[in-house]
């Protein structure tokens, strides 16, 4: 097991070898696997590629991410502006439903409206996040499924079975309706992106509450 002076070393290395991640006002602590990023970063697209980067570290079992947008030059840009460059984004994206709306607040994004699947939610998630002058997105989508969630436990478990990359031993399913809950832990971050995007692809499912620790 790494000490949490090598883990806060590898993640600062990571940090570093990520070319997406310019900050240099970025400060790491690491504390028995949890790893904490604090600091600035020049845009909300940078502060996910610095949370991404470090997901790809071993060791690392939690993230506090406490990082702020800090815009600055060219990133500044009116609410009115980001408003229509959303509006033009969720607009030419084919998998966000006309139904998703944005409000933007001194740059915060909040969605909201109505989708039938997961992917959609975090299609539209992903359309905006990358927009300049965009400091945050709270996604307030719900998932309203036109699909009766039957058998969805079973189907989530021959999807995670199929995946070569998956290792299910330690997994648990269960599911209630259309809200499915994970359990149990997963080999890294990687694995658990993989098993929450498996049970999101279910039909039916309107709601995935992801419990899966990272082991090493």
């Amino acid at each position: 097991m790494k000490s949490d002076t090598q883990l806060k070393h590898d993640v600062m290395e990571e940090l570093r070898w990520e070319p997406s991640v310019t900050s240099t006002d970025i400060t790491v602590a690491a504390d028995g696997g949890v790893v904490t990023l604090s600091g600035t970063v020049p845009h909300y697209a940078e502060k996910w590629a610095a949370e991404r980067a470090i997901q790809r570290v071993k060791g690392v079992k939690a993230i506090a991410e406490e990082m702020e947008v800090n815009l600055t030059g060219g990133h500044q840009r009116k609410d009115s502006e980001i408003a229509q460059a959303i509006v033009d984004a969720l607009k030419w994206n084919v998998w966000v439903r006309d139904e998703v709306v944005a409000t933007v607040e001194k740059g915060w994004v909040t969605l909201r409206g109505n989708v039938q699947w997961g992917y959609e939610r975090s299609s539209a998630e992903d359309a905006v996040s990358y927009l300049i002058g965009v400091k945050g997105v709270t996604n307030k989508i719900t998932i309203k499924s036109s699909v009766q969630p039957t058998e969805v436990k079973e189907a989530i478990e021959k999807a995670l079975k199929r995946d070569a990359e998956m290792d299910t031993e330690h997994i648990t399913v269960s599911s209630v309706g259309g809200k499915v809950t994970l359990t149990g832990t997963a080999s890294s971050w990687h694995e658990r992106d993989k098993a929450a995007e498996a049970a999101w692809n279910a039909p039916g499912v309107t709601e995935v509450e992801n419990n899966l620790a990272v082991a090493y």
